[in-house]
């Protein structure tokens, strides 16, 4: 292992974390598989895949692909990319809770959690979240998982790295059975019908519970549409006359359940049903009453 030193680049400083010298290989060993079996710091192949592509692994002091063979005394170094933090978008959010490891934030819907432009959840954290003064601190809050653009409801932020790499695990750790393919990757959602009211529009409506079990993109609103059901104003998945103007999409992460990283504590958090749910429901119901009663 080698001390802590720093090489400054231009604005990315790179923090070397630890350095291994390949020795004794008899016989020939890729990049990865070699990290695989010795890069301690990272537990997974998913994990050693991603350090790889984004540059943390480096071979001989550079960047490289992991299907590169190895020779004797090539130099493997862990680099930890500690890049400028974020511009702080002055976005005030909700704070469900926070200690000195991470936070549970209300995301409201309309706007992504991360991305390439400026008004993002991530870039706003800095404003909301209070600096973790852990000796593992990240250096900004991290989320450390997504919700759709126009989903809002529970987020949970990682403020230190020991956090960060529990919470991913635990999110990245979850498998179950295919119901539906969805990018040719296996997922799982159940889901419990809360109520049912009659609609003039669509004939029913309903209130339901959703739990995902995998991870994917879109994974709910693709498995709600694959059943018959798309979810209320689902511009992409969704039938006509299912979006209304101006309401954006009815689907909000109102419960998140799971381990303290730290403490290992089971924390869980909820909110209530988003106010414009019921009123839909109320008023679609209404609406249909009163057609019903003057026919």
């Amino acid at each position: 292992m080698t001390k802590t030193n720093y090489i400054f680049v231009t604005k990315i400083i790179i923090k070397i974390k630890s350095t291994y010298q390949v020795r004794n290989i008899e016989v020939e060993t890729r990049f990865s598989a070699y990290c695989e079996l010795y890069i301690i710091e990272i537990p997974s192949k998913k994990g050693i895949k991603k350090a790889i592509s984004k540059g943390e692994l480096q071979l001989n002091g550079s960047k490289v692909e992991g299907g590169r063979w190895l020779k004797e005394d090539d130099v493997i170094t862990f680099v930890d990319l500690e890049l400028t933090p974020p511009k702080s978008y002055h976005l005030k959010l909700d704070i469900i809770f926070e200690d000195e490891d991470l936070a549970v934030i209300f995301k409201p819907a309309g706007i992504n959690v991360s991305g390439n432009q400026f008004k993002t959840i991530q870039n706003a954290l800095l404003y909301n979240i209070t600096p973790s003064t852990n000796n593992d601190a990240l250096n900004w809050p991290l989320p450390v998982h997504r919700l759709d653009n126009q989903t809002s409801g529970l987020l949970i932020i990682a403020k230190s790295k020991l956090a960060r790499v529990k919470l991913g695990q635990a999110f990245e750790n979850k498998i179950g059975e295919a119901s539906v393919d969805i990018e040719g990757k296996q997922s799982l959602s159940t889901y419990i019908r809360l109520k049912v009211v009659r609609s003039l529009k669509n004939e029913f409506l309903s209130l339901i519970e959703l739990s995902p079990k995998t991870g994917r993109t879109h994974q709910l609103r693709i498995h709600c549409a694959s059943l018959g059901f798309p979810i209320l104003g689902d511009k992409l998945y969704g039938v006509e006359g299912m979006v209304l103007k101006n309401k954006g999409l009815f689907l909000c992460a109102t419960g998140i359940a799971f381990l303290h990283p730290v403490t290992n504590v089971k924390l869980n958090f909820s909110v209530d049903t988003p106010y414009k749910f019921l009123k839909r429901l109320s008023s679609e119901s209404e609406r249909f009453q009163n057609y019903s009663n003057k026919n």
